[in-house]
């Protein structure tokens, strides 16, 4: 029954990979721009001809976000580094099952962010402790600051850094550039912080289970609508010209190849910039937890481990000599005592026997 659950688990946690990199930023951008509304005379329209942007540009952010969560977060599969690495894996290498290969790959996924947070997730689970889901919406909670930061990196280089240095067109890509550190500084002071905060975040994930049944997916909306508003706002309120960046949209150049006649919303950099921002932390998340939900194997506990054990197994050594000694120590007191009676019973004896003879000797007398 244990592993049954656990199973069930595991699939809900890779049905919510593919609805973070496939559903969400399409029901997203659906709610944004598909819907028309008339306050004035109350009617709902639907904008049909952004249709195709809106599925281009949601799957092509899920894409870019799983890659980015993989890459960066350095996921690799235990049985990959169990064969010496990726090359090794795909036999592209001669050096298979090389025990030096197989070693650095190993150290390779116990530091990797992938391997400190699934480490994490399978301490905090394995006895007991928390529940997998409760951890997970935990650490999607503990991801937002980062998430916060991850905004701010791009937009902060683009408008911040004097035209003198940079010629407007290649803001945008400095930006990028930007973003990519941050990302690669967020997915690594992540395990960092959830170390600490894990306990209390899952907590406070089971208060907005009983609020919301979807406390799985509902942090993911609700930053998201909230940082676009923010985005959109603080934008406007700067004055910020962002139209010039509307070149290097990834869905603009896929809409071109696949429906040329396509409209591109005005504001759909925003959406790229929230989208970039709040998918790959998220993706990043659920992988994690959906690999420390796995049975962990011992290496990945690195030599931590192997000291605990020998620990363990000093402490194992040392009550078994103690109660060794102690029962060596009682049997010598009881075969001590039972050789004091048996001489007692000796002595008894020869005065039962000698007792007649002077008897009979003062009969005698």
């Amino acid at each position: 029954m244990v592993d049954r659950t656990i199973i069930l688990k595991q699939l809900l946690l890779g049905l919510i990979v593919i609805v973070q990199i496939t559903m969400a930023p399409i029901l997203l951008f659906s709610l944004t721009y598909l819907l028309d509304i008339n306050y004035e005379g109350a009617q709902i329209a639907l904008r049909t001809e952004l249709i195709h942007w809106v599925v281009i540009a949601g799957l092509s952010y899920g894409v870019v976000s799983i890659a980015l969560a993989l890459l960066v977060g350095g996921f690799r599969p235990f049985f990959v580094a169990n064969q010496g690495g990726v090359l090794a894996f795909l036999r592209l290498s001669p050096r298979r099952g090389d025990p030096e290969l197989v070693d650095r790959a190993r150290l390779y996924l116990q530091n990797s962010p992938y391997g400190k947070m699934s480490r994490l997730v399978s301490e905090k689970t394995e006895e007991g402790e928390f529940d997998i889901m409760s951890v997970h919406g935990g650490l999607q909670l503990l991801a937002v600051p980062m998430q916060v930061i991850l905004i701010a990196v791009p937009l902060a280089i683009m408008e911040g850094v004097p035209e003198s240095l940079i010629r407007p067109s290649r803001a945008f890509d400095l930006g990028m550039a930007g973003y990519v550190v941050a990302l690669w500084v967020a997915v690594r002071v992540h395990p960092v912080i959830s170390i600490h905060l894990v306990g209390i975040a899952a907590m406070f994930r089971n208060v907005v289970w009983r609020v919301s049944r979807l406390s799985w997916i509902l942090p993911i909306f609700l930053y998201w609508l909230v940082a676009r508003l923010v985005l959109l706002f603080s934008l406007d309120l700067l004055n910020v010209n962002y139209s010039q960046w509307h070149e290097m949209q990834l869905e603009k150049i896929i809409l071109q190849i696949i429906a040329p006649d396509a409209v591109i919303p005005d504001t759909a950099i925003l959406d790229f910039i929230v989208a970039i921002s709040v998918l790959p932390m998220a993706t990043f998340t659920t992988i994690s937890v959906l690999g420390g939900s796995q049975k962990m194997p011992e290496w990945m506990f690195g030599q931590e481990s192997s000291l605990k054990s020998l620990r363990v197994k000093e402490l194992e050594e040392n009550l078994a000599e103690e109660e060794n000694k102690l029962v060596e120590d009682v049997g010598s007191e009881n075969s001590h005592v039972s050789q004091e009676g048996v001489s007692n019973g000796l002595e008894g004896e020869s005065r039962m026997i000698d007792l007649p003879f002077d008897i009979f000797g003062d009969e005698d007398g």
